[in-house]
């Protein structure tokens, strides 16, 4: 394999540290930090003793390059002799002269980057979506934007991207919702953005749902949406449906006069995914802000595959992004993002929302204030024939990092199993789907990539 020369000063240990980060297919990555001991510095002589590095668990001609550069360890994993993103792998480094100290965590696992800035000539993909359909295909959706990073308002579009082959490879990336010059206007004051994908386990049938932004140019959505219905004073809540696993879609159903009261202001879906429960009932996350802009989450559902649509109750005042899982049919568990800073909001409701209270875990998961994905997988539908409830995000009570996926066997109350994805910091959201039944699926928003995916065997928990 390929080796990196450092030039020593005298006979000394050579620290690597290394750091949990997803490893990208076809990407220079850094995965350690390397120094040598007693201060000792690095020179470009040319008399360097030599530090190879393999991979134990990587097909054999798979890491093509490794590198040192400005004390970071590089590593290329080239995706044409890789065939399964599931199994990790772990690092072997020799140096001549030197003795190394190994430190962190050593077990490293592949990922791939579905979109990350400037793919496209687009600036930032942001808010990721995942569903697994019928046929096994993945279908990831998030926001183009753009012209920048910052949410709405802004010129962002909805694309997807799918997958055949368990997220190995993607295909191009495709346009599902975009408003063009609406009313005259610029793209940059049409944007629609904060998607939420739902696949109807009934029909078939995958939908997106995403807040539409006419006007309000230069300004953010968030502190300009206004009440009312029309476009011009407030933001507008839209569906989209495709009846091909993602392939092509409709044009857009305005679903605000169906949800929204009047008084209420930015009113609109929460991003990630939706879900079928037992019933077939349809269940979106939802948030709305109140007059005062206090914003508060719930549910919005339906009971004839999408048509028509109710709103529940609010779960907690001063909660916005949230996602949902039906723990026993019936019951259902809303995961909430509390701008108290207090930790992850948890409730359950019985009732479709008309009633929530708190879940006994409620506030116990540390969570940075940000989005965060949940998925219920009964035991008939996976290889640990158990009951499973699998959380994940950036495990941090202050800031976006130590993206975490995290599994709990009694619904929530006690989370015994985790696996530390990314420790750096990010964007930070992200969305879960089974692959299989022994394979779980997480599209989230790492430090390596703006739109990451990668894979967990259940075996790891």
């Amino acid at each position: 394999m390929l080796g990196f020369f450092f030039s020593l000063l005298a006979a000394v240990t050579l620290q690597v540290q290394y750091r949990q980060v997803p490893v990208l297919l076809d990407q220079d990555v850094a995965v350690a930090v390397v120094r040598l001991a007693d201060g000792v510095h690095t020179s470009d002589d040319g008399s360097l003793p030599v530090l190879t590095c393999k991979a134990s668990g990587l097909p054999r001609k798979a890491l093509v390059r490794s590198f040192v550069r400005d004390s970071l360890l590089f590593v290329h994993v080239d995706s044409r002799y890789v065939r399964d993103l599931r199994k990790p792998f772990r690092f072997k480094l020799k140096a001549r002269g030197c003795r190394i100290e190994e430190s962190g965590e050593r077990e490293h696992r592949l990922a791939r980057a579905v979109r990350t800035g400037g793919d496209d000539g687009v600036t930032a993909y942001r808010i990721p979506g995942l569903v697994t359909t019928h046929s096994g295909a993945l279908v990831a959706v998030y926001d183009i934007r753009h012209a920048s990073a910052r949410d709405l308002q802004g010129d962002i579009e909805i694309g997807v991207s799918r997958s055949t082959d368990g997220g190995l490879t993607w295909e191009p990336m495709r346009v599902a919702m975009s408003m063009g010059e609406y009313g005259g206007l610029s793209r940059a004051e049409n944007g629609v953005g904060d998607p939420c994908i739902l696949l109807d386990e009934t029909t078939g049938d995958l939908m997106i749902f995403a807040a539409w932004v006419h006007g309000k140019g230069g300004k953010t959505a968030w502190w300009s949406a206004g009440d009312g219905f029309e476009p011009a004073d407030t933001p507008q809540l839209l569906l989209v449906r495709s009846k091909d696993e993602g392939r092509t879609w409709s044009m857009p159903v305005n679903l605000t006069r169906q949800v929204k009261q009047p008084q209420w202001l930015f009113t609109f879906q929460a991003p990630g995914r939706g879900i079928t429960m037992a019933d077939g009932t349809l269940v979106v996350p939802f948030q709305h802000q109140e007059p005062d802009r206090t914003p508060e989450a719930g549910i919005m559902f339906s009971h004839d595959h999408g048509l028509t649509w109710q709103v529940s109750a609010s779960a907690k005042t001063n909660t916005t992004e949230s996602q949902v899982a039906e723990i026993v049919p019936g019951r259902l568990l809303l995961s909430i993002r509390d701008n108290r800073g207090t930790g992850r909001a948890l409730y359950e409701t019985q009732d479709m929302g008309r009633t929530w209270t708190p879940h006994v875990a409620d506030g116990q998961l540390p969570d940075p204030v940000c989005m965060a994905s949940l998925l219920h997988v009964p035991a008939r539908e996976n290889s640990l024939g158990r009951d499973i409830l699998l959380f994940a995000n950036p495990a941090d009570p202050n800031d976006r990092l130590n993206m975490m996926l995290r599994i709990s066997y009694d619904g929530g109350v006690t989370w015994p199993g985790s696996v530390l994805l990314d420790e750096s910091e990010s964007w930070g959201y992200s969305c879960l789907t089974m692959i299989d039944p022994a394979t779980v699926g997480i599209l989230y928003e790492s430090s390596q990539a703006h739109i990451t995916f990668q894979v967990i065997p259940l075996s790891t928990f």
